[in-house]
C-alpha cells in the first residue's frame, strides 16, 4: 500500500471520528466506503470530492480499483449492514434518494452522501474545516446522538411489583420479559421481589446484589444467567424464569446449570419457562425438563406442570 493510499484512508478515518462515529464505524473498511461515497481517489484533493449515487457493489469495485482492497464477494453484506447502514442512520448518507419507493431487496439500491456532508468533506485541510464541522454537528449530529435518541424512543417500560419502573432495550427476549413481570408475577408470585432481570443489550437491568448476598448466591457477571429471578416471599422460593424467543426452554442441561448457579441454603428453586403463545410452546415442548413449569402469556391464569409430585414447588 503506497503512501498516498495510506494517507487518504487515515484522513477518512479521522473525519469519521470527528463526526462522532465509534471505532466500529471508523475502521479501514468504513474509511474506504466513505472515500467511495465521495469519489475521492488517492491522488485527488478533498476539494474535488463528489456525490455519486453508488450501490454496495460499485463501492467495493471503487475500493479494489483505486485502493487495492479486494474484499471477498461475501463481504458485501458486511459493508451494507456494518458500515452503510450506520452512515444512513447518522444522516451522513441517504438510501435511494433517486427513488425512495424502490423495494428493499432491489438490486438497484444505491446511496448518496448528503449535501452538508459533501460541503464538509471538501473543506478538509482548510481553514473552513472547524466552522463547517460545527455546522454539520449542529444540524446532523453524531451517530451516537442519533442512536441514543432512537434507543430512548424504543425502550420498553416495565413496572415492577414494588411499583418502581425499569426501561428495557427493544428486541430479543425483552418483550416476553415484560409479560413475565406484569403477567406472571402478580398471579403466581404475589408480593414477590424481583432480584434480577436480564436485558437483551445491557444485561443486569435489575440486580439486587444485597438479596443475592443474603441468600449466599455468588452471581457470575459473565455467566449465563436466566432472564428473570423473583423471590416468592410467602413460600421462601426463588422462582427462575426463562423467556423463550430465539433461545430454547429450560431443558435438563439448563436446569442442572441453574441448580448449580443459584443454589442457596435459604431458598428453594422453582423453574419456569415462559412463552408468548401456544404456537411457540408447541415448537419446544419435547425439550422442556421434567419437574419444571410452563407459563404462556396468552393464557396468563394457567400453568402447565411437567410431572413431579408437586405443582409449582421446589424439588430436591
Amino acid at each position: 500500500m503506497n503512501h498516498q493510499i495510506t494517507r487518504r484512508i487515515s484522513e477518512a478515518q479521522w473525519i469519521l471520528t470527528e463526526l462522532g462515529f465509534p471505532p466500529a464505524q471508523s475502521n479501514e473498511r468504513c474509511a474506504l466506503a466513505f472515500l467511495a461515497l465521495f469519489d475521492v481517489q488517492p491522488d485527488m484533493p478533498w476539494a474535488a470530492a463528489n456525490t455519486p449515487l453508488r450501490g454496495i457493489t460499485e463501492m467495493m469495485k471503487f475500493m479494489r480499483v483505486h485502493y487495492g482492497k479486494d474484499y471477498a464477494p461475501n463481504t458485501r453484506e458486511t459493508v451494507r449492514r456494518q458500515t452503510i447502514h450506520q452512515f444512513c442512520a447518522a444522516g451522513l448518507a441517504t438510501k435511494n434518494p433517486d427513488d425512495p419507493d424502490r423495494p428493499t431487496n432491489s438490486g438497484k439500491t444505491a446511496y448518496r452522501v448528503n449535501g452538508i456532508a459533501w460541503t464538509l468533506a471538501k473543506a478538509h485541510g482548510t481553514d473552513a474545516w472547524s466552522e463547517r464541522l460545527a455546522t454539520y454537528l449542529e444540524r446532523v449530529g453524531t451517530l451516537a446522538d442519533q442512536l441514543e435518541r432512537q434507543r430512548r424512543l424504543r425502550r420498553i417500560p416495565v413496572r415492577l411489583p414494588d411499583g418502581t419502573s425499569v426501561d428495557l432495550s427493544p428486541g430479543g427476549q425483552n418483550p416476553p420479559i415484560k409479560e413475565i413481570i406484569q403477567g406472571f408475577c402478580p398471579r403466581f408470585t404475589p408480593g414477590g421481589a424481583v432480584w434480577y432481570i436480564d436485558d437483551a443489550d445491557e444485561k443486569f437491568a435489575v440486580y439486587d446484589e444485597n438479596a443475592f448476598v443474603r441468600a449466599r448466591i455468588s452471581v457470575p457477571h459473565h455467566g449465563k444467567m436466566p432472564d428473570v429471578i423473583v423471590e416468592h416471599v410467602d413460600e421462601s422460593w426463588l422462582v427462575v424464569v426463562e423467556a423463550v424467543t430465539s433461545h430454547g426452554p429450560i431443558d435438563p442441561k439448563r436446569r442442572a446449570e441453574m441448580d448449580q448457579l443459584l443454589q442457596s441454603p435459604r431458598l428453594e428453586l422453582v423453574f419456569v419457562t415462559a412463552f408468548s403463545d401456544r404456537a411457540t410452546f408447541r415448537q419446544y415442548v419435547a425439550d422442556i425438563a421434567w419437574e419444571t413449569e410452563v407459563w404462556i402469556a396468552e393464557s396468563p391464569d394457567h400453568l402447565i406442570h411437567f410431572d413431579g409430585s408437586k405443582f409449582l414447588g421446589p424439588y430436591d
